[in-house]
């Protein structure tokens, strides 16, 4: 299993990656439920880190998938 300093270098270049090459997407980001801490003290270890990398994939996929085809 990947560390949490692998996962958040995963997660900050695939934002950034959205952020310069699908900027209509970049908005979205910020509302992401993954993102949104439950609690006030939200216990952040691999498994919190590996879902939000996965959730980011596969909302780019997503769009992606669904730009491509209009």
């Amino acid at each position: 299993m990947k560390r949490i300093q692998e996962l958040s270098k995963e997660i900050s270049e695939l934002t950034l990656k959205i952020e310069q090459e699908y900027p209509e997407l970049y908005q979205y980001l910020d509302e992401n439920p993954v993102t949104i801490p439950c609690c006030e003290h939200p216990d952040l270890n691999i498994k919190t880190f590996s879902d939000w990398l996965d959730s980011l994939k596969l909302l780019l996929k997503h769009h992606i998938e669904n730009h491509n085809k209009a």
